[in-house]
């Protein structure tokens, strides 16, 4: 028998072959984003407090009650939208397994779902899996009177056929650390008041926003909420990426068919981690200071490629900011981060590896992502490496 694939296009990832090259070279790795410190001592002592008290066993299919009243709290508290936690929120393994039911869910053979490029690595495949058709929407790219992506909405409405079921969205923006401010969510409300298309909202990183700024989820809006599913993510906001924990808030009628491919995939999420989460949740000041700790590291980062020959860009959220290699090579994104590894010692991601045509010249705009969710030390290691350059 012929074995076939269901994912011709998909092969190891940038991520993973980044990091193998860091490994291999003892390069300090700065290009997968994830945190190199431990998270809050506080939060893996009710893990194991929950292990004693004998949550060992399945939990219900959506998450526990008190996990899921938290997380409607939480929303409410922020965006002023109010979920029922009962038929409206659902704990999920990851913002992953929330994304891809969310698509499978909501997208059909046939139809056509708009992607905002760059993009993570996750959407188009899972789009292709359902048997649909990827719209692809470049942002505008950084020039010499705009240091930062932009979304072009107008270009996004005119890609909106009869076919289109859904936009995803990804804001703060990964890569390029980019947010939303409240005369995009105008823009999206035409454009749901228009065409009726589903909007999925992956917002990992709502907590990750700075200088002052606030995140505008979907949920702010009522308009949007209504056809949108917003994700989250317990990883990104308690330095916790490998419990594989996450969320998604959408409609009653949304949750509804989400749940049914949820319970077929993974069925229910960790029993101690979602009694640990759900405890350590009640306090907010935990994801209300989670902006000022990475604040200051972005911050650390940016001023330290500064006295490089890098062209650091302040980014507005996330855990990431890019940089201009301009000044230093001529070389495609993709082979610069290879020889910046290898020959330099410090691992980067890119961004041409969020384009879908990665070797192509509208993907390449000598620009390479940089993860500061780092230890002091290891940033300022890093930075003392580039500055031999």
């Amino acid at each position: 028998m012929e074995l076939r694939t269901r994912m011709p296009g998909v092969g190891t990832t940038i991520f993973t072959v980044m990091s193998q090259l860091a490994t291999e070279n003892r390069a300090i790795n700065l290009g997968q984003g994830f945190p190199d410190f431990d998270p809050d001592s506080r939060l893996l002592d009710e893990v194991t407090a929950a292990m004693r008290e004998g949550h060992n066993q399945y939990p219900p299919m959506p998450g526990i009650a008190p996990l899921r009243e938290g997380i409607r709290e939480k929303v409410k508290a922020l965006y002023g939208h109010d979920y029922d936690s009962n038929t409206e929120v659902t704990v999920t393994a990851g913002a992953s397994e929330a994304l891809m039911m969310s698509i499978l869910a909501l997208v059909h053979p046939g139809d056509e779902v708009i992607v905002i490029e760059p993009f993570y690595d996750l959407y188009i495949p899972v789009i292709q899996l359902a048997g649909a058709k990827p719209v692809i929407v470049p942002m505008q790219a950084p020039d010499s009177t705009h240091p930062t992506y932009r979304v072009d909405w107008q270009r996004v409405r005119d890609a909106i056929t009869s076919k289109t079921r859904a936009l995803i969205l990804n804001f703060p923006h990964n890569p390029t650390g980019i947010n939303l401010e409240s005369s995009d969510l105008d823009a999206l409300e035409q454009i749901v008041e228009e065409t009726g298309i589903f909007l999925i909202s992956d917002e990992v990183y709502e907590h990750i926003v700075f200088d002052g700024g606030e995140h505008q989820s979907l949920a702010r809006r009522a308009k949007l909420a209504e056809y949108s599913v917003v994700i989250s993510s317990f990883g990104k906001t308690y330095h916790v990426t490998g419990w594989k924990v996450g969320y998604c808030c959408a409609p009653a009628a949304i949750t509804a068919e989400i749940r049914k491919l949820h319970q077929f995939n993974v069925f229910t999420v960790v029993s101690p981690m979602q009694y640990a989460l759900a405890r350590y949740m009640a306090n907010p000041t935990h994801h209300l200071k989670l902006a000022d700790f990475y604040q200051e590291k972005r911050d650390r980062l940016f001023e330290g490629l500064k006295t490089t020959r890098f062209k650091p860009v302040k980014s507005a959220g996330t855990f990431f900011l890019l940089a201009d290699y301009s000044e230093i090579s001529e070389m495609p994104e993709a082979e610069f981060a290879k020889w910046l590894t290898i020959n330099h010692g410090v691992g980067v991601i890119p961004v041409s590896a969020f384009y879908r045509e990665p070797t192509a010249k509208d993907a390449n705009h000598g620009l390479v992502r940089f993860c500061f969710a780092k230890q002091g030390q290891t940033l300022d290691a890093a930075i003392d490496r580039l500055q031999q350059l």
